[in-house]
């Protein structure tokens, strides 16, 4: 994994600002994206992929699909893993400690408010009532990305992998499979596509010396 964050190229390099200002810019848009983000892990894959693709142009969609497969695969909390795996790309160890801090502080914040007054917000008709209407919103924007998900697996043309996600949402959804279960399938399916290609790419070049 760590000799794919270093090695796999991106796009728009370039597009990085030097010195301090890398650093300050991932900072503050972890942090303004986890303070503004309800629903979980897959919401704030969603506004980092918005931020570092479209707005920032330090990733490719392609990275962001491969890092968020490795962040979902890893064990813990899947919006500071994503943090990690994001922040690592972006600019290796200071990088990955600037997302996981701006990542980490909102909800820290927000929590041990919530528990200093929690009596209040636990009997408070209408903060139950705007949870309730964000849940919708939450929905949305899950939906959103697994649209986009979806979409990067026809783009890349590999029927197989397409066949795979069907089966694994048919096993979790109908047949309540255990998604640990499932992650551990395809991780298992994964390593043996990549060591059959490893395999295939040097039996080619081995021919292409013997001739």
């Amino acid at each position: 994994m760590k000799n794919y964050l270093e090695n796999s190229k991106t796009t728009t390099s370039s597009a990085l600002p030097g010195g301090l200002r890398t650093y300050l810019t991932l900072f503050w848009s972890m942090l303004t994206i986890s303070t503004f983000t309800f629903g979980g892990g897959f919401v704030i894959i969603s506004l980092m992929k918005k931020k570092f693709v479209e707005d920032l142009h330090w990733l490719t969609e392609e990275e962001v699909l491969d890092l968020t497969a490795i962040a979902q695969s890893a064990p813990g909390a899947l919006a500071v893993n994503a943090a990690i795996i994001f922040g690592y790309r972006i600019k290796k160890l200071p990088g990955a400690i600037a997302a996981v801090l701006g990542t980490i502080i909102p909800p820290v914040a927000i929590i041990s408010l919530i528990s200093i007054c929690y009596e209040q917000f636990r009997d408070n008709r209408i903060i139950a009532l705007a949870l309730q209407v964000m849940r919708a919103g939450v929905a949305a924007v899950i939906f959103d990305v697994v649209i986009t998900l979806i979409e990067n697996l026809f783009h890349a043309k590999q029927p197989f992998l397409i066949l795979l996600a069907a089966a694994a949402f048919t096993a979790s959804f109908f047949f309540q499979v255990s998604s640990i279960v499932i992650i551990l399938i395809c991780a298992v399916i994964g390593l043996l596509m990549t060591l059959r290609k490893k395999y295939h790419t040097n039996t080619v070049e081995k021919g292409g010396r013997a001739s």
